[in-house]
C-alpha cells in the first residue's frame, strides 16, 4: 500500500511536468455536443428533432441551438423521460435505461427520476480521473493515495422497480464502482446500503477506529455531524486523533462557507478542502487549483453547456424560463454576469436547465462559482427548499386549519452548532394554533421533498413559526418603497434582506407593546 501511494503520487508529479497539447473551450464543447448528436440521432428525440439534418447543416451548432426547445425536469420528463420509466429502449438516448437517480422533490411528486445511462456513468469516472490528476496541484501528503477514503452520502441501496432502479446518485455510482476502488471505499457496502441514515451514523462512529481515513467526501452538514459523533463517542479532542492522517475534504452540494469556521474546531491540524460540482444529471468539475475559489468545468466529458443570463429578459419573477431566451457557449461568457446553467448531455438531456445559477470567476480557466437557483430555494445544509414546496405547506396548513394566509416568508439560520428555519406567516386568524402549524408545515415539507426529510433527521434541527398580522407584509414593502400590484413579498429572505426584515418586525412588535 505503501508502495502504491508513493507510484500514484509520484506519477502525479511526473505528468504535471509534461505539457499537452489542449484544444480551445470552443473546439472541445463543438466536438462534444457533435459525438451526442451522432449518437443520439435515431432516437426518438433525435428523429423528432432532425438531428441528422442539423448535423448535415452548414452551421450545425447554431442550428441545433434555435431548433431543440428549453427544457426543464416536468418538460422533459411529461414528453420524454416517462417511456423510459415504461421501459422503453431509445427515447432520448440509444438505449434502455437501467437506473434512475432520485433527486430533489417538486410540487408534483416527492422525486425526480434522472436518467443514469452507461455512457454517463463512463464520464462521472473520467471527471473522477481528472480530478485525480488535478491533485498535484496540491500540497497532499504521497501516504494520503494508499489510505482510506470516507464517502459520505445518501444510501447506497438500490430499490428495484420492475425493468429498474432507482436511488441516490451516490448509490448507483457505489453499484458501479470498479473492485480495485473497494479496498480504500468507507465505510464499506454493509453500512452504507443501510437505509436509516441515524443507523448509518452509529455504525460508522463506532467503526471509525478501525480505519485509517486519509480523504472524506460529503456535503458539509452531514460530514460536521459525523465528525461530532466520533469525537464525543471515543471521548477524544478532535478527529485527527481518530484519523491522524487525514488530509482531505472533498465537498459539494451547498456552500461551505457557513460551515468553515466550526469545522475547523473539529480538526487538530490543517486539511485540503477542495469543492466538487456534481448533481443527478451528471459531474461537472472540481477545485483544480489550491487558494482558488472557482470550479473548473469539464469540457470533454459527455456534456455540453450553455448559459443563460439569469435576468429579466430570460427569467419571470418566479425564476422561470421565458421562451426563446439568449444564451452563450463556453467561449462567450463574461465574468463577474450571473448565469443559468444549461445542459445536453450522454444521458438524454437536451437543452436542460439544471436550475443552477453560476458566475465565472475566470474565463480563461472556465472556473465557476455557484451563487443560487432559479427559483428561490433554501437550501442551509441539503433541503433544497423550493418555493413550491412552500407553497404547498401553507396551502395544507390553510386547508387543514380553515385559516387564511396572505404572505409568509421563510429564513434559515445556524441554530445549536446546527440549523433552523423560521416561518414567518401573515394571517389575521384569531390564535391561531403554531404548534399545530408547524406540525403541519413540517409533516408537509417531509412528504415532498425527500431532501428535506432526510435533513430533518440530521443537521436541520428545528423549525420555529412566527404569526404576525397580514398589514406587517404590507407595511414593509411601503417601507422598502416596493408597494403595488408589481411588487411581490420574498419567499425566501437572506443575508441582508433578513436582518433589514428582522429589525423592522421587532420594532413593529415594540410600538405595538408600547
Amino acid at each position: 500500500m505503501a508502495i502504491f501511494g508513493n507510484l500514484v503520487s509520484r506519477s502525479l508529479r511526473i505528468r504535471k511536468k509534461f505539457t499537452f497539447k489542449l484544444g480551445t473551450p470552443r473546439q472541445y464543447q463543438v466536438q462534444v455536443l457533435r459525438r451526442l448528436l451522432e449518437k443520439a440521432k435515431h432516437t426518438q428525440f433525435g428523429e423528432h428533432y432532425g438531428f441528422e439534418k442539423i448535423l448535415g447543416s452548414t452551421n450545425w451548432v447554431t442550428q441545433y441551438r434555435q431548433s431543440i426547445p428549453v427544457h426543464n425536469y416536468n418538460k422533459m420528463h411529461t414528453e420524454w423521460w416517462h417511456k423510459c420509466l415504461e421501459g422503453t429502449p431509445n427515447v432520448s438516448w440509444p438505449e434502455k435505461i437501467k437506473y434512475f437517480a432520485l433527486s430533489s422533490g417538486t410540487s408534483e411528486s416527492a422525486s425526480k427520476h434522472i436518467p443514469v445511462t452507461r455512457d454517463m456513468l463512463k464520464t462521472v469516472k473520467k471527471v473522477g480521473v481528472k480530478q485525480l490528476y488535478s491533485m498535484a496541484n496540491f500540497n497532499i501528503p504521497p501516504k494520503s493515495f494508499e489510505k482510506g477514503i470516507l464517502m459520505l452520502g445518501g444510501t447506497t441501496s438500490l430499490y428495484e422497480r420492475g425493468d429498474y432502479y432507482e436511488g441516490d446518485m451516490s448509490g448507483i455510482q457505489a453499484k458501479n464502482i470498479p473492485k480495485w476502488f473497494r479496498r480504500f471505499y468507507k465505510p464499506g457496502g454493509n453500512i452504507s446500503k443501510k437505509t436509516n441514515w441515524e443507523q448509518r451514523i452509529r455504525l460508522i462512529v463506532r467503526k471509525a477506529p478501525q480505519w485509517d481515513v486519509a480523504t472524506v467526501c460529503g456535503v458539509p452538514a452531514w460530514v460536521q455531524i459525523v465528525f461530532e459523533e466520533v469525537i464525543k463517542y471515543h471521548g477524544v479532542k478532535n478527529i485527527h486523533e481518530i484519523w491522524p492522517n487525514l488530509a482531505i475534504y472533498i465537498h459539494g452540494g451547498v456552500s461551505f462557507e457557513p460551515y468553515r469556521e466550526s469545522f475547523q474546531k473539529l480538526l487538530g491540524k490543517p486539511i485540503t478542502f477542495i469543492e466538487t460540482y456534481m448533481a443527478s444529471e451528471g459531474s461537472f468539475g472540481f477545485q483544480a487549483r489550491p487558494n482558488v475559489k472557482g470550479i473548473k468545468l469539464v469540457l470533454n466529458a459527455g456534456i455540453f453547456y450553455e448559459f443563460i443570463p439569469f435576468n429579466e429578459e430570460n427569467f419571470d419573477a418566479e425564476g422561470e424560463v421565458k421562451a426563446n431566451p439568449k444564451s452563450y457557449m463556453i467561449h462567450e461568457v463574461v465574468e463577474d454576469q450571473e448565469y443559468a446553467v444549461m445542459l445536453s448531455t450522454c444521458a438524454g438531456a437536451w437543452r436542460y436547465l439544471i436550475g443552477d445559477v453560476v458566475k465565472f470567476t475566470s474565463v480563461k480557466e472556465h472556473e465557476i462559482v455557484i451563487v443560487g437557483r432559479t427559483k428561490q430555494f433554501l437550501s442551509l445544509c441539503g433541503e433544497h427548499m423550493s418555493i413550491d414546496n412552500m407553497n404547498k405547506a401553507i396551502d395544507t396548513v390553510q386547508k387543514k386549519m380553515g385559516i387564511t394566509i396572505k404572505e409568509f416568508t421563510v429564513a434559515g439560520f445556524p441554530y445549536e452548532n446546527l440549523f433552523a428555519h423560521r416561518w414567518y406567516i401573515g394571517t389575521d386568524a384569531v390564535n391561531p394554533d403554531i404548534a399545530k402549524i408547524r406540525e403541519i408545515i413540517d409533516q408537509t415539507l417531509a412528504e415532498v421533498n425527500d431532501d428535506y426529510a432526510v435533513e430533518r433527521t440530521s443537521a436541520l434541527k428545528e423549525i420555529f413559526v412566527e404569526v404576525l398580522p397580514n398589514d406587517t407584509f404590507i407595511e414593509y414593502l411601503r417601507f422598502k418603497g416596493k408597494e403595488g400590484a408589481m411588487n411581490k413579498f420574498p419567499r425566501v429572505m437572506k443575508g441582508e434582506k433578513l436582518k433589514d426584515w428582522e429589525n423592522f418586525v421587532a420594532k413593529k412588535a415594540i410600538n405595538t407593546n408600547a
